[in-house]
């Protein structure tokens, strides 16, 4: 018996599988591990595999599914997430008889463990351990790093960032990085934008994702709070691929390496 983040049980599947996707990176995660021709659906976020992944049906979006396109799908298994799936909507595709696998990585060590879920439930368990023993060398690669206070920025208008007890805090933990604004009752909370925090911030970094922060952002958050120095210059303000950040899955295994790369070079 399989338990999934949410204590729910599964049975290893039998038969033909078919497989709906509400995650991006667990969607990735899937043709990873050599099941891309038994995903039937996912949201209009999952375009990784780029190349391979524009063929599948898309459902909707990752809060926004639409039940009655998945249910046309004849699903066999849903994939869905604590932070990202509703649990209502969660609960209206259990409804439907579909297997819906709860997932909730939190550290980069949990990927184990969701490797070893969907290996063992889907039949991929050499998948799976190739994927186990290739995260492990990146874990066990250790090395101390100077703390900073960072100032993650993942929304505009209202402003927000993320809270200490997330999967990108705990990967930018890992090399020194210390998220600020901690709130422990939201994992993505607002925050105001003053001099007081600027000066406790030793980096402000722009991540590419779910807000697309480009140049543009970057250079008029430099104007409007009057960062003296140009955005070229000033080493403080950063922009920074969220994907590499966020996304678990097999993609935390590149993503380690990305952060240790641009931790090095601050």
């Amino acid at each position: 018996m399989l338990i999934d983040a949410a204590g729910y049980e599964h049975e290893p599947s039998k038969g033909s599988i078919r497989i709906i996707s509400l995650v991006p990176s667990l969607t990735e995660l899937l043709f990873a591990m050599d099941l891309g021709d038994d995903v039937v659906g996912r949201t209009a976020f999952c375009i990784e595999p780029a190349g391979t992944i524009e063929s599948v049906p898309v459902v909707g979006g990752t809060k926004t599914s639409e039940m009655d396109k998945m249910v046309a799908l004849k699903p066999t298994h849903v994939l869905v997430n604590i932070d990202e799936t509703p649990k209502e909507l969660a609960e209206q595709i259990a409804a439907t008889g579909a297997d819906v696998v709860v997932t909730h990585p939190n550290t980069p060590a949990d990927n184990i463990a969701l490797f070893q879920l969907v290996g063992n439930l889907f039949h991929r368990q050499t998948q799976a351990d190739a994927l186990v023993r290739a995260l492990e060398a990146e874990l066990a690669q250790t090395a101390t790093w100077p703390e900073r206070q960072v100032l993650y920025l993942i929304w505009k208008r209202p402003w927000m960032t993320v809270s200490q007890d997330t999967y990108i805090a705990n990967m930018l933990g890992m090399f020194g990085m210390k998220t600020m604004c901690h709130d422990p009752d939201r994992r993505y909370p607002e925050v105001t934008i003053d001099s007081a925090l600027l000066a406790e911030a030793d980096l402000i970094l722009f991540s590419s994702e779910p807000f697309p922060f480009a140049q543009k952002h970057m250079d008029a958050f430099a104007h409007e709070h009057k960062i003296e120095h140009k955005i070229t210059t000033d080493p403080r303000l950063l922009a920074i691929d969220g994907r590499m950040v966020s996304w678990y899955g097999n993609r935390a295994i590149d993503g380690l390496k990305y952060l240790r790369t641009f931790a090095s070079q601050l």
